[in-house]
């Protein structure tokens, strides 16, 4: 029988415990592949987390509440442009009242640009208006006559048809001047509409929408009544409730129009 001292237990052998690093027959030292994987992972997340603390620099990230929204640069950017507006306005006056010192003109001169001016609307205008007012329907609103269908989203809100068939027909009934909400309009006005908001001149409006006109208020209201785009609105006006309200204002003042008249067009790249 063999002494038990010189014989190694059954099914015991001679490697290195896991984990541990073992020595290779050139007497270097090596690691285990899951202690070096560990060391990784642990050196990655602390770049991770040294990223993340020197971008928020001090602010809550996790969080948009500190960012600036969307809406709030759109809102932001319409009351600077109503401000520039405002500015420009005043200049122009101040340039007019000194170009009118001594400009060397003659009477029919000045009343020939007197003209011209009040054609562009660049001039205040006075007289009779009537102003129109549109509206989105309520949200809860259902169809109110038999035959029609229960409303989707797209039939209870303005749309850009809508102003633009307003705006069309009073020029059509010879209005002599128009203003949509505080802005009067010229020649290269554009009413457009992006989702349920309107966005004239740099500006942004929600409804509900004025659209003011001096002219003679019975064909004014006439060619409102005749317009076929008109008429299919009231359809809905009718069914689903869109908001239409027609008054007549007697004498009042259009304001000028403030803004630049420098045409903007774009230019092909070279």
């Amino acid at each position: 029988m063999s002494n038990s001292a010189d014989t190694p237990r059954s099914g015991q052998d001679d490697s290195p415990a896991t984990g541990s690093a073992s020595v290779d027959p050139s007497g270097s030292r090596r690691f285990p592949p899951v202690r070096v994987l560990t060391a990784a992972v642990f050196a990655l997340a602390g770049l991770i987390f040294f990223t993340s603390f020197d971008t928020a620099k001090g602010t809550n990230i996790r969080t948009d509440s500190s960012l600036l929204k969307l809406s709030d640069l759109i809102h932001e950017r319409s009351l600077k442009n109503g401000q520039l507006d405002e500015s420009n306005g005043a200049l122009r006056d101040d340039v007019e009242a000194l170009a009118e010192r001594d400009d060397g003109r003659t009477d029919a001169e000045d009343a020939r640009l007197k003209a011209l001016e009040k054609n562009a609307g660049t001039q205040k205008l006075r007289g009779e208006a009537i102003t129109v007012t549109l509206n989105d329907a309520p949200p809860n609103a259902t169809a109110k006559l038999p035959g029609y269908p229960e409303p989707q989203p797209d039939y209870l809100v303005i749309h850009q048809q809508d102003l633009q068939a307003v705006v069309n027909a009073l020029w059509e009934g010879g209005a002599e001047g128009v203003k949509v909400m505080d802005q009067r309009l010229i020649s290269t006005s554009a009413v457009r509409c992006v989702g349920n908001t309107l966005i004239l001149q740099g500006r942004v409006y929600s409804p509900p929408y004025t659209i003011q006109a001096v002219g003679d208020p019975q064909k004014l209201q006439k060619a409102l009544s005749v317009s076929p785009a008109i008429q299919n609105y009231m359809v809905y006006v009718n069914v689903y409730g869109l908001g239409w309200k027609v008054t007549e204002d007697g004498a009042v003042t259009l304001p000028p129009y403030s803004g630049t008249v420098d045409l903007q067009y774009a230019k092909p790249v070279e």
